[in-house]
């Protein structure tokens, strides 16, 4: 680092509140505090699920943030929070937020915790809750990946990295478990298959099933594609109910194009669901080995990003921020007045950005990139439409 302050600082608390894909989208900036450095990182709940695949991050503290969506924490929790990081003595803090939210309440936490340094992008003037104030210049004036976001809140004190990619390490055992579960299904070797993750968090980022459905039965039927499905146990019905419509093509897979060998000899099923089956560092396992990705803007789409897993991201408009992060991929979408909503819900009811985007150009993209044909590289900002 090259600010003298924060480069005599060696036990550092990075705060990132949010869920998975938000906290690998920190882990470039993160990397960048890290070197010679103890890196604890307080999050949420699910947030620390990605930590546990993070190299750079030494230490993991749980926190139910009140002013997060998860679930409040009791005011008892909060002096106990304080306390415990007071123990800790830390050097420093470094708060990541998006842009709509306030580092201030963090920022006072480290405060009481008596951490002598913090830093974070913030929209109102913060006095003496941050030693080291950036700013909050978005959406005003700009509005940045979310990586990049991250990454130049960090360049404020001078800690930079060369390899800006998002990085994960899966353990050994995720990635056998997850070997074996393809190698019974005759996809161990295999190159001719892609992952479908139909779910996501937020309703207003799913693609509709009746669509993705038949995205899914042209792969096979038309392209002898076999596909696994993954996602949470919650999206089990989701899941079988795109995974029906796939398994019907085996009633006339004769008519399959050549290459459709495996599937045409009965053997194998088109379509395996591992919905619920796995946990994150297995999904991480699944992602690093499918041939592509199809999913929504959602974690698994990160989890590609950190694997270098090509992938076709289904992407409602709601914000711009979070595209696939230097990875190949291609993005799809239909372009719509009402976008950057940041709803988890469509306001309009509609879902047009994701229900305008026809089966068809699912299939192409896929295909695309499975093939090995180039793919779009998203590695900035993007003005969609």
């Amino acid at each position: 680092m090259t600010s003298p302050r924060w480069a005599e600082a060696r036990k550092l608390l990075c705060v990132r509140l949010d869920t998975i894909g938000d906290v690998l989208m920190s882990g470039p900036a993160v990397r960048a505090l890290a070197a010679g450095r103890r890196v604890t990182l307080l999050t949420s709940p699910v947030g620390a699920l990605a930590a546990e695949l993070m190299p750079e991050i030494d230490e993991t503290i749980v926190y139910r943030a009140p002013w997060m969506k998860a679930a409040p924490a009791s005011a008892g929790a909060d002096l106990e929070l304080v306390e415990r990081l007071r123990e800790r003595r830390f050097d420093g803090a470094v708060i990541f937020t998006v842009y709509s939210q306030s580092p201030l309440p963090a920022a006072l936490v480290c405060r009481l915790a008596g951490i002598p340094l913090s830093l974070a992008h913030c929209r109102e003037n913060p006095y003496a809750l941050l030693s080291d104030w950036v700013r909050e210049p978005e959406p005003e004036r700009v509005v940045r990946h979310e990586v990049r976001r991250q990454l130049d809140l960090v360049a404020a004190i001078g800690a930079r990295v060369a390899d800006e990619r998002l990085r994960i390490a899966i353990p050994a055992p995720a990635r056998e478990r997850v070997g074996r579960i393809l190698a019974e299904h005759g996809l161990g070797d295999a190159r001719n298959w892609i992952l479908v993750h139909p779910g996501a968090s937020a309703s207003s980022r799913r693609y509709p099933a009746t669509l993705l459905a038949e995205a899914c039965r042209a792969l096979v039927r038309e392209h002898g594609v076999r596909l696994v499905f993954s996602g949470e146990a919650a999206d089990h019905a989701l899941v079988e109910e795109i995974r029906a419509g796939v398994e019907e093509v085996r009633a006339g897979v004769e008519e399959a194009r050549a290459g459709a060998d495996e599937v045409r000899a009965g053997g194998a099923s088109p379509a395996l669901s591992l919905a619920g089956a796995l946990g994150l560092a297995e999904l991480a396992a699944l992602v690093a080995a499918a041939p592509v990705l199809v999913a929504g803007n959602t974690g698994p789409v990160h989890l590609a990003a950190a694997t270098g897993t090509p992938v076709v991201d289904l992407y409602a408009l709601t914000n711009p921020q979070h595209t696939p992060w230097q990875v190949p991929s291609v993005v799809l979408y239909h372009d719509v007045p009402c976008r950057w909503c940041y709803r988890s819900v469509c306001p309009e009811g509609h879902h047009r950005c994701l229900a305008g985007v026809a089966p068809e150009r699912v299939v192409a993209a896929a295909l695309r990139l499975l093939r090995g044909g180039e793919a779009e590289r998203w590695t900035e900002a993007v003005a969609l439409g």
